[in-house]
């Protein structure tokens, strides 16, 4: 058995002690055990060669400083060595002085006095041991539930703020103001809902093959063209650590917000596919179409557009690289490349 495995054990049974417990349970337990001690001594005396006089004393001893504490256990030690000496060691009922009853006593007395000293430490090493686990668990849960409560409160912040954002969108009538409006929403409720998902403290990352699943189904329907475009999605559950979720989720949404909202003419129908797929200590993001593709001479470097603004910002930000261009045959593709580690 391990030390581990045996402090652990150990624990379990100390729960058992009766050493908290009221004065009358601890010495009520320590007469009983010393009445127990004497009677199966006396039955057993008749059956057993010279030389166990203490043979059901030791026990005892030993049981009371574990379950009863200090005072009773020395108490019974007490009781039990003159119980030990007058009925087994001397003749009945009498004190021998002799020198093997001395060395008996003396030895009894030594063992005793050992072993009362090192279960009386062990146990208090225990138990503070437990007090202190417990203090750390209830610790862990304060700070698990102002965690929480904290980010209740962000993502009830951030809900607030567009929901601000959508009243002030509504006394516009300049249409690049309402779209920059819309957009700001868009992002901040993505930053909310991230959060949501991490909200677990103990969570160190997330799956981010599930998240552009949802997302993307989301984005198709807030768009209104889930009945004209259909998505193909084949997203591999890989897990993220939690500081690069936020930025690789907004990369994702300006990538397929950029191809709902340019890659198709109002009306017209087409594909868009999402894949997530792991290369060695890399991650791949493709987002294609079959729509437009892009202008002439577009340059990712110099394309002003906030959004993919945004986008590569935070592609350097994760550590990755991001690519967009036309397909072969028709339509464009984004790819963003970045490490798991």
């Amino acid at each position: 058995m391990t030390s581990g495995t045996a402090s652990r054990t150990f624990e379990a049974i100390s729960r058992l002690s009766l050493e908290r417990r009221s004065f009358g349970v601890r010495w009520g337990f320590a007469a009983l055990a010393f009445a127990v001690a004497v009677t199966l001594r006396w039955v057993l005396d008749p059956h057993l060669p010279p030389g166990f006089p203490f043979l059901t004393f030791f026990p005892v001893v030993m049981l009371t400083t574990f379950f009863c504490g200090l005072q009773p256990a020395i108490a019974v030690a007490v009781a039990s060595f003159f119980a030990s000496w007058t009925l087994f060691v001397s003749p009945r009922f009498s004190a021998s002085f002799t020198q093997e009853a001395m060395i008996a006593m003396g030895f009894y007395t030594f063992i005793v006095v050992i072993n009362i000293m090192l279960i009386h430490i062990m146990s208090r090493a225990i138990r503070h041991l437990s007090d202190e686990r417990m203090r750390s668990a209830q610790l862990a849960e304060q700070q698990r539930l102002m965690f929480h409560e904290l980010q209740h409160r962000v993502s009830n912040n951030l809900a607030m703020v567009a929901g601000l954002l959508t009243i002030q969108r509504r006394r516009l009538t300049d249409a690049v103001a309402i779209k920059a409006l819309e957009d700001a929403v868009q992002r901040i409720n993505l930053v909310a809902r991230m959060k949501r998902l991490l909200h677990d403290p103990t969570a160190q990352d997330l799956d981010f093959g599930g998240f552009l699943t949802s997302m993307t189904r989301d984005l198709t329907e807030a768009a209104g063209v889930a009945d004209r475009i259909d998505c193909r999605l084949s997203c591999q559950p890989i897990r993220i650590f939690r500081d690069k979720a936020i930025p690789l989720g907004l990369i994702a949404t300006e990538l397929l917000s950029n191809s709902l909202e340019h890659g198709f003419a109002e009306g017209e129908p087409g594909t868009l596919s999402v894949l997530l797929m792991q290369s060695g200590d890399q991650a791949v993001l493709q987002i294609s179409d079959s729509g437009r593709g892009l202008p002439d001479g577009f340059d990712l470097e110099k394309a002003d557009s906030l959004g993919l603004m945004i986008a590569r910002q935070f592609t350097q930000q994760v550590g990755g690289t991001l690519t967009m261009k036309n397909r072969a045959g028709g339509g464009a593709v984004s790819e963003l490349s970045f490490p798991l580690t």
